[in-house]
């Protein structure tokens, strides 16, 4: 039997008002992988939404709930993904409908990259930089 759990990684959090479609938009928009939705109806309990490079997000839908120990806001993420080829992630992305901040453009550390919001209002920056070398 094969093991095809990730090694160990970061994996960012997120609340949602519409879980589903914001599951959606980010299988459409910008490529992450469905892996796994638990919950019943319109309600997401937890979402796991794997990157083709690597790590993931996991997500679920935003709660009323008086004493919630993991309580985010909806629309309050950010985060830098690293695509080999953003000029194509940024034409599926504006195809989906992401709000554009920042169009494709080179930087000064060498990436490519660019930036949009979801329909949810989050944050998103795509680029090739995939930071600097560990240290010894």
């Amino acid at each position: 039997m094969t093991d095809n759990t990730p090694a160990p990684q970061v994996w960012p959090t997120l609340r949602a008002r519409d879980a589903r479609g914001l599951i959606r938009f980010l299988v459409d928009a910008f490529g992450f992988e469905e892996t796994a939705v638990y919950g019943e109806g319109e309600r997401v309990d937890h979402a796991q939404l794997s990157w083709p490079l690597g790590g993931g997000i996991m997500l679920g839908s935003n709660r009323d709930t008086p004493g919630d120990k993991w309580s985010l806001q909806p629309g309050t993420f950010g985060a830098y993904v690293v695509t080999d080829d953003p000029d194509a992630l940024y034409a599926r992305a504006t195809a989906a409908g992401a709000h554009v901040l920042q169009g494709p453009q080179d930087t000064d550390y060498g990436s490519r990259e660019f930036a949009v919001r979801d329909p949810e209002g989050n944050l998103w920056s795509f680029g090739t930089y995939r930071g600097e070398p560990r240290k010894g």
